[in-house]
């Protein structure tokens, strides 16, 4: 009797569990062909009134939690926005509902016409917008302050993360805090609805700092508001600036253990100033607000870890590259860019707009799930990675069709190549192959290569004044394959048995339609190079050639002159290891 009650149970709970999802699906077929009402609004019935605008992914920082330490690679000029897309686009945000506008990077004051699209922006003010913000380093900005207030600047928000000049340096990578300081200064005697200090605090560096940071607020009119570390791709990447630093600076990801959150801070504060009260939030703002009683300004906690505010967020972000991201945390992103230059209407742009804000998520993960890995670096907020979405062969129709029809349709950034590429980690980082769980065995690769020469052969004779030029040259390669491990970074170290190079001169007839000649002078070289261990030595082969021929570059070069040219390095063939034998075809 147990056993059936049992089983009737669980089929009642199937069956409503199913009707469950079922009713969402439809929710959601619903959901994604609502029509655009002229303003932003998501599923959750939260209305999208605010919009940050990347202009630029450079920055005159390094910020060590924004920007990898290895830099990033800038995009063609053709790549990002043009000034006239920007506009364009902020101005169907703005009149379809967005009252802020906030500008960003990067560092927005290293934008080139930042003064002409600042008046520009102003202009929108006519369709509704009522605040025209900044976030900035302030590097470069007291100068230019005046005349970007004058041109419509209503809000600003000064990124400083310490008041030590030493411990900027270390944060920052660069030099500059005295100008930050200037510029607040500067903006305190400005007609500014609103100035803010953001400091992102992290554990053991600048956490200690926070109640100098409360005392700025006892005579300046500013909010100081506090932000919790938050993960992004290249955040504490080494930096090898201290060693007094090594120990919480060390690994290449995001460690919660590095996050204060604002509770602790707020005890911090309580304990010194005890009479600490709560002070009223502006509607969306993602900034619980404090005051002291007496101090002219506040002080505020942005909390998006450990309590975060997504359920009356109204923000969207527009790359630099023009993506549009509904969520900072969510990796999926959808090009503005393309399908303007594809030839789309307004009424089409913002169609694309409205589905991208229909697949926003209720919030983001949490602390233990955020996408560390496919998301952006911070300073690549304005930019991405992946090729574009958009191909000259697509016709306008197919390409604006997709994207109107499947809210799913946002492009993901992510590290492609991850699962192929055997030095890389889990994560996308460069990383050494372990081979601790290989056997040794022989091995054994040959490498060829040449180096071509513009005159005739006996240049290599007339080189013999100088020295044995191909004796050298030998001796130079046996030198560079033991050093491998030394100039390709994540080569193993090997115990070779033996490198045999081997270089002489040949006359190549017809070799290359590059010359109007149809006979060509070069030198061979080949490297044989043995060992036994637990990976292959292709790498020691092809580091012995191509040491081997520029050291013949370097011996011939002023008889041979510099029309020079070194190619055709290749591994010839190799033996051992799992992947088996190869040889080259002739």
């Amino acid at each position: 009797m147990l056993c059936r009650r049992a089983a009737r149970l669980a089929q009642v709970r199937f069956t409503a569990s199913l009707a469950q999802t079922r009713a969402k699906e439809r929710i959601d077929a619903v959901d994604s062909t609502r029509p655009f009402t002229g303003q932003f609004f998501d599923t959750f019935n939260r209305k999208h009134d605010y919009l940050r605008i990347s202009l630029t992914e450079k920055c005159n920082l390094r910020c060590f939690y924004c920007m990898p330490s290895e830099g990033v690679e800038l995009s063609p000029d053709g790549n990002l926005l043009t000034n006239s897309e920007v506009m364009r686009l902020a101005r169907l945000f703005v009149q379809s509902g967005v009252t802020k506008i906030r500008l960003t990077g990067g560092e927005p004051t290293v934008r080139k016409g930042i003064m002409d699209l600042m008046g520009e922006f102003n202009q929108l003010k006519q369709y509704g917008l009522k605040s025209l913000a900044m976030t900035t380093n302030g590097i470069a900005l007291h100068r230019r302050l005046p005349a970007l207030v004058d041109n419509g600047l209503t809000h600003l928000n000064l990124s400083l993360d310490t008041l030590d000049p030493f411990k900027f340096e270390i944060i920052t990578r660069r030099r500059g805090h005295g100008a930050v300081l200037k510029a607040l200064d500067v903006a305190l005697k400005l007609p500014i609805e609103s100035i803010k200090l953001n400091v992102v605090v992290i554990r053991g560096l600048n956490d200690s700092e926070v109640l100098d940071f409360i005392e700025l607020t006892r005579e300046k009119p500013i909010s100081v508001r506090f932000i919790e570390f938050m993960p992004f791709t290249g955040a504490f990447d080494n930096l090898g600036l201290l060693a007094a630093y090594s120990k919480f600076l060390s690994g290449n990801k995001w460690d919660k253990k590095k996050m204060v959150p604002s509770s602790e801070l707020l005890e911090r504060i309580g304990i010194q100033h005890p009479s600490v009260q709560r002070a009223p939030d502006e509607l969306n703002d993602t900034a619980r607000s404090w005051q002291i009683p007496g101090f002219a300004g506040s002080f505020g906690f942005i909390s998006s870890m450990s309590d975060h505010f997504c359920a009356t967020c109204n923000r969207l972000r527009l790359t630099a590259d023009g993506e549009i991201k509904v969520c900072l945390f969510d990796p999926k992103e959808i090009s503005l860019r393309d399908i303007m230059r594809a030839g789309a209407s307004d009424d089409e742009v913002l169609q694309v707009i409205h589905q991208a804000v229909l697949g926003k998520k209720a919030k983001h993960a949490g602390m233990e799930d955020i996408d560390v890995v496919t998301n952006r670096p911070m300073i690549l907020i304005g930019r991405r990675l992946s090729k574009p979405l958009l191909s000259t062969s697509k016709s306008r129709s197919n390409f604006l069709t997709t994207h109107a029809s499947n809210p799913g349709y946002l492009h993901v950034r992510a590290h492609s190549t991850k699962a192929q590429l055997t030095h890389l980690d889990e994560h996308g980082r460069a990383s050494m192959v372990d081979v601790s769980d290989k056997n040794p065995t022989k091995r054994k690769a040959t490498a060829t290569g040449r180096i071509f020469i513009t005159k005739e052969i006996k240049a290599v004779e007339k080189a013999r004044r100088k020295g044995d030029a191909l004796t050298i040259a030998q001796l130079a390669g046996i030198m560079g394959a033991k050093k491998t491990a030394d100039l390709i970074p994540l080569c193993h170290p090997l115990t070779l048995s033996k490198v045999d190079v081997r270089l002489f001169p040949e006359i190549v007839s017809g070799h290359s339609a590059a010359l109007d000649a149809d006979t060509r002078y070069s030198v061979f070289c080949s490297a044989t190079v043995t060992c036994e261990g637990k990976t292959g030595v292709e790498m020691e082969a092809l580091t012995a050639v191509s040491v081997s021929l520029l050291t013949v570059w370097d011996m011939l070069k002023a008889v041979a002159g510099k029309e020079m040219e070194i190619g055709e390095i290749i591994v010839k063939a190799k033996a051992g290891g799992r992947s088996g034998d190869f040889s080259r075809a002739q």
